[in-house]
């Protein structure tokens, strides 16, 4: 069984200055990770900052303390953490919201630069009162408005109670299955945003159609995994069985975000901002 060997990239103190140069640049590179070795190959691609979770093929859910405090120790890149209690919808029961209030009180005191939550009522509104409560467990820490957003009933008017709340930026495919077919309603949003709070796309974005996006939106950041599949190094290998339900990802392949693909990613950016 291979060991998987990785060394540390600089020092381990926070360090912004790698997301503060490509700000400067004209443009930030967000890259979802549930990995450390995804973590570690996003900033040596050029990413500008992390969002870390666990279970990507669930859309991401909070990640262990383990895997926040290990990714903290390799990487200098701000590290956004996802708060986020299971899959599915975003509809929390009480008992959820005690295990997201204990996750935001833990991630904040073992490094997490941000956080990435977001919660909805059944109508398909914002509900705005556990945000306002989840808000201010989270200070002094800046908060993104996952894509729950892309399940809102109105998306104009979600808009105006997230810049109320105070969330920093909203992460969205324009309420469509991807940010490129979503492009219009996202081009509307960041013209009513006028800078007041952070739109950031994302959603199936490549290196196919990350120009467009970028030319069309008028977005400054732009979300991605940029992953590649990577075989399992397991040499014995039990095709009976799988440790997850039939709607699992195959159980010896692994998706790591490709240093190569960060990079396309990153050049584009450049070119197009």
């Amino acid at each position: 069984m291979t060991k998987l060997a990785i060394e540390k990239t600089g020092s381990e103190s926070k360090d912004t200055s790698g997301a503060t140069k490509r700000m400067a640049e004209g443009f930030l590179m967000e890259v979802c990770v549930d990995s450390v070795e995804s973590a570690i190959n996003a900033e040596r691609g050029g990413a500008g900052r992390l969002e870390l979770c666990s279970s990507l093929l669930e859309g991401g859910i909070t990640p262990s303390i383990g895997l926040l405090q290990v990714v903290k120790q390799y990487v200098r890149i701000p590290v956004y953490t996802m708060i986020r209690p299971r899959g599915g919808d975003f509809l929390y029961s009480d008992r959820e919201v005690e295990v997201m209030r204990k996750d935001i009180e833990l991630v904040r005191s073992h490094g997490a630069d941000g956080l990435v939550l977001g919660a909805l009522t059944e109508d398909g509104r914002v509900d705005a009162e556990l945000c306002m409560e989840l808000l201010a467990v989270s200070r002094p820490l800046p908060v993104t408005f996952h894509r729950a957003f892309d399940m809102v009933h109105d998306p104009m008017v979600t808009l105006e109670t997230l810049v109320s709340l105070g969330f920093e930026r909203v992460l969205t495919s324009g309420c469509d299955c991807s940010a490129l077919e979503g492009l219009p309603l996202i081009k509307r949003l960041v013209e009513q945003a006028k800078g007041r709070i952070t739109i950031m796309p994302g959603g199936g974005i490549t290196e196919r159609n990350l120009q467009r996006i970028l030319e069309s939106s008028g977005v400054l950041e732009f979300h991605c995994s940029a992953r590649s599949s990577k075989d399992s190094a397991m040499k014995f290998r039990n095709s009976c069985v799988n440790m997850g339900a039939s709607l699992t990802a195959p159980e010896y392949g692994l998706k790591v975000a490709d240093v190569s693909k960060v990079r396309s990613l990153n050049a584009i950016a450049k070119n197009t901002l």
